[in-house]
Order: C-alpha cells, then structure tokens, then sequence
C-alpha cells in the first residue's frame, strides 16, 4: 500500500508538471461548454486570473463574431467527440481580458471522468508567424519579460498545490486522463534525454509503443540527424555552443528559459515522416534545478498541405500577371503599325471620291482588310494561350485523311504568301491519320505563315510528311534567314523573338502554341536551322498503336 501511495505521488508530481510547466495552453470544458480547468500558461495567453475564468463558458475566450457557430460546432462534437486538430486549413482566433484578438492553432480531444464527458483543447498563439521579419528582434525581447513572470508565476502554482495533498487521488486520475487523451504528442524525458513519458497520441502518430522507448531511448529515436545538425550550426552562431551531445542541441534554449515553437521533422518507426510544430520546457524543482524536459508537439501536416496550395496560387497569379504585363507591353507595339495602316487607307479612301479612283480605293480597302486580320490574328493567339494555360483545350481525335488535309491548308493560306512564294507537299506513307484535324490545322498555318514571314520573295516552303507504323512526322522547311544557336533554345517560349527578327510583324507567340498544340497530342516539335540557310520545323506525333492495329483489322 506503501509503495502504491509513493507510486501516486510521483505520478501526481510528473503530471502537475507536465500541466503547469507546459508552455502551450491547456484548457478543459464540461458537456455544457464551461470551463472547469485551465493551466497557468492559458491564464497568462488570455490575461484572466483562475477565479476569473473557473465556471465561465468558453464563449468567454471565443470573439462574439463566432459564438454562434462554435455553439453548433461544440454541440456537433460531443455527439461525435474524436481527437482531432480543430479548424484545419482555417484562421481561428482567440480573444484576451482586454479584448484583444490573436490567431491561434487548437488541438482538440476528450475523455470520461467520473461517468462525465469532458473536452480539451491545446491551445497554441501563432501571432509570431504572423508578423514579418522585422518584429521579430522586439518580440523576442518582449518573450523574455513574458517568460520571467510565467516562471514566477509557475513557482507560486507548484507552491500551492504541494499544500493541496488531500487531492492527491483524484488530481493524478484528472491530469493522467489529459495527457493520455491529448490531441499534442507529449514526451518527458529526464536530464540525460532518457524517455521517461510517452503519450498515446505520440504512440499512434510515431509508431512505436511505450515499451520499446520508455528508460531506454532518447527522442534522438525519432528526429533526423540533418536537422540537428543544423540546429547545432545555428546554436554555435548565436551561443558559442560547442557540445556534441546531439540531446543538448535539442534542449539547450529550454535550459536557457528560452520557450520557442521549433519546426521539426519526426521519422516514424516505419521510416515515413511528418512536420511538427515542437515546444521544449525544462522541468525545475523546488530549488529551481532541472530535472528534466517536457516536449509538446503537434503534427503540422495539414497546415503544410494548406500552405503549399497556397503558395502554388500565388505563383499561378504571379505567373498569369507577368503573361498579362508582357501581352500589353507587345500588344502596345505590334498594334501601332496595323492601325496606323488602317487609319491612313480609311483616310485617303475617304479622299479618293471619283470612279478613275476605284482601283486605289480597292488597294487601301485591301492594306485595310490585311492590318484587321493582323490584328485578329494577334488576338486569337494571346485567347489561345490563355485557354492553354486553363485547361481549356479540348482534343477531338478522328480520322481523316491528312494529305487532302494539308492541300486544303496550302490553298488558303495561299493568299498571305510573299510574291511568288509557293508551297509544295511531299507524303510519304499511309496517308489516314488519328489525330485533331483542327489543332494540326493551327499547328500548320502557325508554321507556313512563320515559314513565308521570313523567307524571301520568289522562294519554296515544302511540306514533307513521313507516316509508318510507329510514328508520323511533319516537317515545314525554308530558305529564310535561319535562327541563332542561342536563340533555338528559347524559340518555345511564350513572346520570344529571334534576335534578328528585325521588324518583321509577330507576336512571340505562334511557336509557343505550335508546342503546346502538339503537346496535347503526344508529339513532339524539332528545329533544324542555320543563319541565311533557312529553317525546318519537324513535329514527330507518336501513334496510337492499339488505335492503328483497330484501323486494320
């Protein structure tokens, strides 16, 4: 019986400690969502004493914009009560004495007592993350004064409660029941980082049970070496630290009364990890010695999923704000010349009123009818490059023939050629195909236009076709001004120019959207080409081969 009083008693101690020294807020409410117990830490975060706070409901800590929706959230849980991290991917916030706000991460978890069903919450205040680099010297110096008087308060608090012996029993059942349903991993490990406490939660989350760790393991177990060395490199920085206890590293700002929320990455026994959010406390007796350290930590996996969707918005709206500012810049330029056009014809039209003037009337309606299709050309690639970048293209595969289809090609853009350049198509093979006859479409009057845009007068584009088994290649050849090794590398890309394009009319464009067309239908674009020798354009489409095998069956 002796030893069962002793073993309570120490129990009873490790438990208080680990309530009271706890640098993380621990409150508990009853089923009607009043407050019933609520740690040294929690009263300091919220500025109440615990007379204050002991009976109110949480609707006291909670701004009135939300008390309604906490009512039915709370009401909600208690019929399906589960330890779980509260407001996942949402802003929550907390509100002090003196009615001031600030954000805060909750961990929620329950438990019966007595036949009663109770509510826990971790609270943690992440205003630190919230501010910018600058505040972040005068919050630490502000932490120090906080923690002076936390820790005078705590040595008051463990005062008072070794002259509550009396509770002893049920203290011990009460504090046990709130660390062993915890929604935060708790570990508590004596001075020399020997394992002296392991909690269900950490059990559950880390893999490994109370047995294998507890007198016989550090935390080492489940921390990863490249983390603590870095942190040993940033303690040496600032500290002069210079032990090679890996242990140390871990607690030497909790020996220095620096509370800090730290990120971490924990190895679960199966060699998987996660993030957490770890908060190391020292645990002192009454002679202010160390006897050992307390460690909270919280599985950040979620926020860190959050936190990544979000970054990949930003750099999506960055991306779509540069392609905005580089289309209106182009635009700026490339319009100029169209509609100077446009207005200068529409003018002398309107001077030209006699019939003898019929044929310069039709020339000027003509440069008029060529500047607008420019101009619509212009826009239709930057409306294509958009629905690109949406998701908006849509393939719509069939079966055509694709030499009637390039003929049919070469006719209409006939018109658009330079003096006296012409076309000729060169096939090869079968000449049915599956593929998008309108992206191919674009892909060809992309690469005849460019083709005749920068050849000279009086010169041939060819199309060449090569079409067998596994693959079909399409290749548009010139004898234009060729392309720059350096320049071949960026021809991709969305509103570059060669460097000797000159002044020669163009968006950046129409290569741009030629990649992403045969993209979407699984080929792939070559360039071959040489200053002053000429260009080749080959686009390599690999077939469908259970496709074709269908074709000929």
């Amino acid at each position: 019986m002796a030893v069962k009083n002793i073993d309570n008693y120490q129990n009873l101690h490790h438990f208080e400690s680990i309530f009271y020294y706890a640098t993380i807020g621990i409150l508990i409410v009853d089923a009607n969502a009043q407050i019933i117990a609520i740690n040294p830490f929690a009263l300091q975060e919220f500025g109440y004493t615990e007379n204050e706070i002991i009976g109110e409901t949480i609707n006291k800590l909670i701004p009135a914009r939300y008390h309604q929706q906490h009512a039915t959230d709370h009401a909600n849980y208690i019929k399906k009560p589960q330890s779980r991290v509260m407001g996942a991917g949402l802003d929550l916030f907390a509100i002090k004495k003196n009615g001031t706000e600030f954000p805060v991460e909750i961990s929620l978890s329950n438990y019966l007592f007595d036949g009663s069903n109770y509510s826990m919450a971790f609270i943690t205040n992440i205003s630190v993350r919230k501010k910018n680099e600058a505040e972040i010297e005068k919050l630490k110096n502000h932490l120090e004064n906080k923690v002076a008087k936390r820790t005078k308060d705590l040595q008051k608090t463990l005062v008072q409660l070794q002259q509550s012996r009396t509770k002893l029993e049920d203290a011990t059942f009460f504090q046990k029941a709130i660390l062993d349903n915890a929604g935060a991993m708790i570990i508590a490990t004596d001075t020399d980082g020997i394992l002296q406490y392991f909690n269900p939660e950490a059990a559950l989350n880390i893999g490994y049970t109370e047995s294998e760790l507890i007198n016989q393991k550090t935390p080492l177990v489940f921390h990863e070496k490249k983390e603590i060395a870095q942190k040993r490199k940033e303690l040496l920085e600032k500290y002069n630290f210079k032990s090679k206890d890996d242990y140390a590293v871990l607690v030497e700002k909790a020996k220095r009364n620096i509370h800090e929320e730290e990120q971490y990455t924990y190895i679960r026994k199966d060699g998987s990890s996660f993030p957490v959010m770890l908060s190391i406390t020292a645990i002192k007796n009454s002679n202010n010695s160390i006897t050992g350290y307390i460690g909270i930590a919280i599985d950040i996996s979620e926020r860190k999923k959050v936190e990544e969707k979000l970054r990949e918005s930003l750099e999506k709206e960055k991306e779509l704000g540069e392609l905005k500012s580089r289309f209106v810049s182009m635009a700026s330029h490339e319009f100029r010349t169209p509609l100077s056009t446009v207005l200068s014809s529409a003018y002398l039209i309107n001077k030209y009123t006699s019939t003898e003037d019929q044929p310069k009337r039709e020339k000027h309606l003509q440069r008029i009818i060529s500047s607008v299709n420019m101009l619509t050309d212009i826009l239709n690639d930057f409306l294509s490059v958009g629905k690109i970048e949406e998701g908006k293209i849509q393939v719509r595969s069939i079966e055509f023939n694709l030499k009637q289809h390039l003929t049919l090609i070469a006719e209409e853009i006939k018109h658009n050629l330079k003096k006296d350049q012409w076309i000729e198509i060169i096939f090869e093979g079968e000449e049915t195909v599956f593929l998008d006859p309108g992206l191919m479409k674009h892909i060809l009057l992309n690469l005849l236009s460019n083709a005749s845009k920068f050849s000279p007068e009086n010169s041939l584009i060819t199309i060449f076709v090569k079409s067998n088994p596994k693959d079909l290649s399409v290749t548009v050849k010139d004898s234009g001004i060729g392309i720059s090794q350096d320049d071949q590398k960026h021809l991709m890309e969305r509103f570059f120019r060669g460097a000797n394009a000159g002044n020669i009319q163009g968006t950046g464009l129409g290569l741009h959207l030629v990649s992403k067309y045969a993209e979407l239908m699984n080929g792939l674009v070559f360039c071959n080409s040489e200053l002053e020798k000429g260009t080749s354009f080959e686009i390599i489409f690999k077939k469908n081969v259970e496709h074709e095998k269908n074709l000929i069956d």
